[in-house]
């Protein structure tokens, strides 16, 4: 699937269509790079009601149930890993698919190294209680590294990576500075926590074995997460191709609808269990969407069923 800069330059954009029927399917598999990343394009722009909105709104009914024990979801999908991975990844694929053109081997290392800093920070959090303080995991998030969920990554990556598209976008052309952009991003992932966190110990995700000031979430958390923001960005910021990124984000309509997905589905969840300055900050984040001109009517137009591409006049 590997293909020379100079092939990429003067080979014609892929033709992509929905495919009728499965031998359209296999038939129009991509083959090659450059056709996996239009077939994958096409398949999130396809679908971004059911990724961005309907995934969300099923994985707040979901997990709200399986807190409160609702009747109707049976015990077996309460709190279910496998579920609550595919969620997670199913909703992160606009984030997934639109960076990966801009992962090469500089980005790649990179992300090995905020994987690798990801499993240490955790691994000093759950053994000495620093930086986040003392919390312990209440329900099982799938396969566990000793007392690290393995899927963590997964988790937290998508955290990082939504606050720097969103932060690039609405720096526009002062985006160029790089003491800007982390002066501006590195604050917006310790906001994304501040969504997430009081709605994750709400729901029992973990505990912090202390309490905590905001919601059950001790302040000393968001100090923790202050350093693994600025570590993380900084990686990210030095490893990535942002001029790839940057045209990404020109192209890529949907860029930010994981970062969507996250406003309602932990939005309606703070909104439950009234944490109501969670709620408020949530819908901060639904402004900046607005205001970086990413939510349109593609997010809001219902599909009669799954869009599935095709390569064809190859």
């Amino acid at each position: 699937m590997t293909e020379s800069v100079g092939e990429n330059d003067t080979l014609p954009e892929p033709r992509i269509r929905e495919a009728e029927g499965l031998s359209a399917v296999l038939s129009g598999l991509p083959r090659t790079r450059r056709e996996t990343e239009a077939w994958l394009d096409a398949f999130v722009d396809g679908n971004r009601f059911t990724i961005a909105v309907f995934f969300p709104l099923i994985g707040a009914i979901m997990l709200l149930g399986s807190a409160e024990r609702w009747s109707f979801i049976p015990a077996l999908l309460r709190f279910n890993a496998p579920l609550i991975l595919f969620g997670t990844v199913v909703m992160a694929a606009p984030l997934i698919v639109g960076v990966i053109p801009a992962i090469d081997r500089r980005a790649l290392a990179g992300v090995g190294v905020l994987v690798g800093y990801t499993y240490l920070i955790e691994y000093v959090g759950v053994s000495t209680g620093w930086p986040y303080g003392e919390f312990a995991y209440g329900i099982s998030l799938g396969p566990m590294i000793g007392e690290i969920p393995a899927a963590l990554p997964v988790f937290f990556l998508p955290i990082v990576l939504n606050t720097y598209v969103l932060s690039l976008l609405l720096l526009g052309e002062r985006r160029g500075s790089r003491l800007l952009r982390l002066a501006v991003v590195i604050p917006a992932v310790v906001a994304m926590d501040v969504v997430l966190d009081p709605a994750a110990v709400s729901l029992g995700f973990w505990a912090y074995l202390d309490g905590g000031a905001f919601y059950g979430v001790p302040l000393s958390n968001y100090v923790g997460w202050v350093l693994s923001a600025a570590v993380s960005v900084g990686v990210l910021d030095w490893t990535i191709d942002r001029a790839v990124l940057e045209d990404r984000l020109v192209e890529c309509g949907f860029m930010l609808d994981d970062l969507v997905s996250f406003v309602i589905l932990w939005g309606v969840i703070n909104a439950w269990f009234n944490n109501w300055l969670a709620v408020g900050v949530a819908l901060l984040f639904g402004m900046a969407i607005l205001q970086a001109k990413r939510f349109d009517a593609g997010l809001l137009r219902p599909s009669t069923g799954v869009y599935v591409p095709c390569v064809v006049d190859r």
